[in-house]
């Protein structure tokens, strides 16, 4: 059991942590949340033994092994996989003896360190290294590369996979998915479920901390809360107690209503059913959630946009790849304003090609690129972070791409993206990456484009930061274009999602929920050896299926024929009712209870077209889902 008692921590100068106590039993998978600079990596490094409590005790049981990612990137000449099982420090200690053992010759030794290697299925190690390389993303024959020919983000893969390798009782993750694709992600997501020790995560994915731990450790003005429950019991519990302040109700009312404008805009543009009933029910629990948020420092918004061109860009037959060498083919796509659109596939497949193409960052190898006249393309991209002058400050980045705006107007801008008072006028070079992302984003915003590329706009970004640009996202204008790893930006922010896979893209049949079966289904084909039927079915079975989905396809048509029928009628009714409570003369005293029934004939309507949307979009997914099984 983890034990912090009556504990008080510094870091430097500042009290991160002051007599906090808080007890976690063994085996609890726990999420440690807090803002940028509370202390959730100083408290890893006082668990790790690096960091000395000013006061208090920190207790973690002497015999458990602490396994954490080193903060070092490695490097070396070695083969990858021989980085990886240097994890396993019990299997090297035993390779060690067993070499001296054999260089002295001594076979009772040797025999005994054969079976102590295969007690620790030592033979089976290299197997189960290359398992972790290919999880994380490294393709079949890269675990013999050497570490330094890989890239920086390639290498802190190198790093997690070493720190997965090795037998721990308490595993200590800070920030693990930075670096990762979401086919990764999904990976890590389910090795860490079944990991049988004590692990303690710092994430600012909400879906990864959802689907992993059973509590959440809060840092909040130097003190600790644990709350029982994922990521979302922990928002729900306090946003409850953060909606009781009447100051925070009001700041919260007004993003619920920027919410709701936004989900009837959606609903009003949704093509697939089955991503608007999913998008729909992200976007109503973000309301719910919304006073979790009220205490955020970061506010921003995109300006309207006005008129813009239709379509803003267009590929035709468009090939895209490097030195002559084709990535992507036949792309086909045009981009309007409103468009929400993310990019989902294999690493590798061309998701950031695909990005760069349309940002103009590469040139086409063939087709045409038709970019609307004086459209104004924003580009996130990893290396825009690098780019950023590190001797000027947040406010000369500003001026210098808004010369004509006053230096107060500029620095009330840079407020909402954290960097209030003198922040706005330091220097870049000292920010961590997560601010440095922030400036990029803030520099985005400012340029009003008609056109957003975000290729992972979240690494490094907290929760609150996170959450803002979800919100902000919501009023934009424009078209956007998303690759991401955080599953919950991408299900509150796009609307349709395509596949970037073998070369080819396409509309992805199904919504976010359905990409991981996607992924395992594509790894079962690529392992299969053949037999009659991939889908594991005889083609008899298939026709008698499709013969069934025919006779059901009627009475849905029919179904969704009176749902339309609902409402259109409700709508109607809907509208008429908010006439009729425009009217002045209802808000005398003579007229209360005239009002009143109005708002509860109102409110019944209300809900009453929740319920039936809800139906149509039921209903519109089977028919859709039938249809295509038919065809």
């Amino acid at each position: 059991m983890i034990q912090l008692q009556n504990l008080s921590l510094r870091r430097g100068g500042q009290l991160l942590l002051e007599a906090v106590s808080v007890r976690i039993p063994p085996g609890q998978k726990v999420g440690v949340v807090g803002a940028n600079g509370c202390g959730k990596s100083s408290l890893f490094a006082l668990l790790r033994g690096e960091l000395h409590a000013d006061a208090g005790e920190a207790l973690v049981p002497s015999a458990w092994r602490v396994a954490h990612v080193a903060q070092q990137t490695p490097s070396g000449a070695r083969p990858a996989i021989e980085l990886v099982l240097d994890g396993d420090q019990e299997l090297r200690r035993i390779e060690a003896e067993l070499a001296a053992a054999e260089a002295a010759a001594d076979g009772v030794r040797v025999a005994e360190l054969h079976g102590r290697l295969e007690a620790i299925d030592g033979y089976g190690a290299p197997s189960r290294a290359a398992r972790l390389l290919h999880g994380l993303g490294f393709a079949p024959g890269d675990e013999q590369r050497s570490v330094d020919s890989y890239s920086g983000g390639w290498r802190m893969r190198l790093a997690l996979a070493r720190t997965l390798m090795g037998r721990s009782d308490l595993l200590l993750l800070d920030e693990p998915t930075n670096h990762l694709d979401l086919d990764a992600v999904i990976w890590l997501e389910g090795w860490l479920r079944t990991y049988p020790g004590t692990l303690l995560l710092i994430s600012h994915d909400r879906d990864f901390l959802d689907a992993i731990v059973d509590q959440t450790l809060h840092i909040e003005g130097r003190g600790l809360q644990l709350y029982a429950g994922n990521y979302s019991a922990f928002e729900r519990q306090r946003a409850e107690r953060l909606a009781q302040q009447q100051a925070a109700y009001e700041r919260q009312q007004r993003e619920v209503a920027q919410i709701h404008q936004f989900i009837e805009r959606f609903r009003a543009k949704a093509t697939k059913a089955r991503q608007a009933q999913s998008r729909i029910k992200a976007l109503q629990r973000m309301e719910q959630l919304a006073p979790a948020h009220v205490d955020s420092p970061f506010r921003f918004g995109f300006p309207p946009l006005g008129t813009l061109p239709h379509p803003l860009l267009r590929l035709e037959e468009a090939v895209a790849g490097y030195d002559a060498r084709p990535v992507l083919s036949g792309i086909d796509l045009s981009l309007v304003p409103g468009d929400r659109i993310g990019l989902l596939g294999p690493n590798g497949a061309g998701k950031s090609t695909l990005v760069k193409l349309l940002a103009d960052h590469i040139p086409l190898l063939a087709g045409r690129r038709e970019p609307a006249q004086g459209l104004r393309i924003g580009y996130f991209a990893q290396h825009q972070v690098d780019q950023l002058r590190p001797d000027d400050s947040p406010l000369v980045h500003l001026q210098r791409l808004d010369p004509r705006a006053s230096e107060q107007e500029l620095r009330d801008f840079l407020g909402g993206f954290g960097f209030a008072g003198d922040r706005a006028l330091a220097p870049v070079a000292p920010l961590s990456g997560g601010e440095k992302a922030r400036l990029v984003l803030a520099l985005l915003v400012r340029q009003r484009p008609g056109l957003l590329l975000l290729d992972e706009p979240t690494n490094h970004l907290d929760l609150e930061m996170r959450h803002a640009l979800a919100a902000a996202l919501q009023g934009y204008d424009g078209a956007l274009v998303l690759v991401s790893h955080d599953r919950h930006l991408l299900r509150i922010t796009t609307d349709r999602l395509l596949l970037v896979d073998g070369g080819r893209i396409a509309d992805f049949d199904g919504d976010l929920d359905d990409y991981p079966a996607w992924l395992a289904n594509r790894a079962a084909a690529e392992r299969s050896t053949g037999g009659p039927d991939r889908d594991g079915g005889s083609r008899k079975e298939q026709r008698r299926q499709d013969a069934l989905a025919r006779q059901r396809l009627q009475p849905l048509k029919r179904r969704l024929k009176d749902l339309d029928a609902r409402l259109t009628g409700l709508s109607e009714r809907r509208l008429d009712l908010e006439r009729r409570l425009a009217d002045p003369d209802l808000y005398a005293p003579e007229a209360k209870g005239q009002l009143l029934a109005l708002l509860e004939e109102k409110r019944c309507v209300d809900e009453e077209l929740v319920d039936v949307e809800t139906d149509w979009l039921e209903v519109s997914e089977a028919l859709e889902q039938l249809g295509s099984s038919t065809s």
